[in-house]
């Protein structure tokens, strides 16, 4: 007989932010980003530096640069925040920009404009180790068991990464619809 994947999993709140490639940050700072805090995944962390983001239709001012530095520029949005800007993006994993829309991305120093607003994917970091033990593989569709004032199963898909911390990330629409709060307990299925 086989035995069902059933697994507690801490969920985390993914808002607003933007990831840079090298040469990005050379057009926008004069200095080496700075570490505000540590991020739950490996080597990561919320900069001290912020940036605006704007297109013709709207502006958010202040938002936050996770780094180290990317092979790619990322705006991640909640799709409330892209009304705000006026545009769609679509819903896509981290790094994959396909039909991206247009964004503006500024600081004192410069700006860049280019294709790389997206709603980040619900996903669930792990490493190989625990992808082995639970017997799951980099995007596969698990479902998210939410308990609380207002319960709910949400498909997931498994982000499988060599720093993976076990984690759920949820943008500020998904979380705020489930009255999530940073560090609450899903459970992980396969069903």
């Amino acid at each position: 007989m086989v035995k069902k994947m059933k697994s507690e999993v801490s969920i985390n709140i993914s808002a607003r932010h933007v990831h840079l490639t090298k040469e990005a940050h050379a057009k926008l700072f004069d200095h080496d980003l700075t570490v505000r805090n540590p991020l739950n995944q490996v080597g990561q962390f919320a900069a001290n530096e912020t940036v605006t983001v704007k297109t013709e239709k709207g502006v958010f001012e202040n938002v936050r640069i996770i780094g180290p530095l990317r092979g790619y520029n990322q705006v991640e949005l909640s799709m409330t925040d892209a009304r705000k800007l006026g545009i769609r993006p679509p819903v896509r994993k981290s790094g994959h920009l396909e039909g991206a829309e247009i964004v503006t991305i500024s600081t004192p120093k410069g700006e860049i404009t280019e294709r790389c607003a997206i709603i980040a994917d619900r996903h669930v970091h792990m490493n190989p180790d625990k992808a082995k033990e639970l017997g799951v593989v980099d995007d596969e569709v698990l479902k998210l068991h939410i308990n609380g004032e207002k319960p709910g199963v949400i498909d997931i898909k498994a982000k499988v990464s060599d720093d993976g911390y076990y984690e759920v990330h949820l943008d500020t629409d998904d979380s705020n619809a489930f009255l999530i709060t940073p560090g609450d307990i899903g459970i992980l299925t396969k069903d």
